[in-house]
């Protein structure tokens, strides 16, 4: 599993992992890997965190981390696709990943390090702020599928 950070401010490196996904990996995860990168990630502007309802994400011990750090999380539907920044990112990634054959883990690492080397910050920047109007698509389609 990949782990990864999808901002307008591309400061968090990527995280592999390959153990269960639990809430207290992913507790270290933010703790060594986002929480420092903070700062960077909010700049000036208002900062919130996108993530989907998977248990891990929604641990009480998870959310009192964001709390006590003062980061606004997005609510989001675990089923819900449209709006979710990462996965039009991976999807961009797999795209680029279609002719490239690793043969072992080392290999797929340096593949997704070098398609992420390509991902500019126009496009991450065109990705996080295009989530107000994701939102209110979504909002008004009543949960129906939308171009998002």
């Amino acid at each position: 599993m990949v782990w990864g950070v999808l901002s307008s401010a591309p400061v968090c490196p990527l995280c592999y992992i390959k153990s269960k996904f639990s809430a207290a990996i992913y507790q270290k995860i933010l703790d060594h890997l986002m929480l420092p990168s903070f700062d960077k990630l909010k700049g000036n502007s208002d900062f919130i965190f996108q993530q989907d309802l998977a248990p891990t994400h929604t641990a009480k011990s998870t959310n009192t981390r964001f709390n006590n750090h003062g980061i606004t999380v997005l609510g989001w539907q675990a089923n819900l696709t449209d709006g979710k920044l990462i996965e039009t990112l991976w999807d961009i990634g797999k795209r680029k990943m279609r002719d490239t054959r690793p043969n072992n883990a080392n290999e797929l690492k340096a593949d997704i390090k070098a398609i992420c080397s390509f991902i500019t910050p126009q496009q991450c920047l065109r990705l996080t702020t295009s989530v107000p109007r994701c939102i209110d698509t979504v909002f008004h389609a009543k949960g129906a599928l939308t171009k998002y």
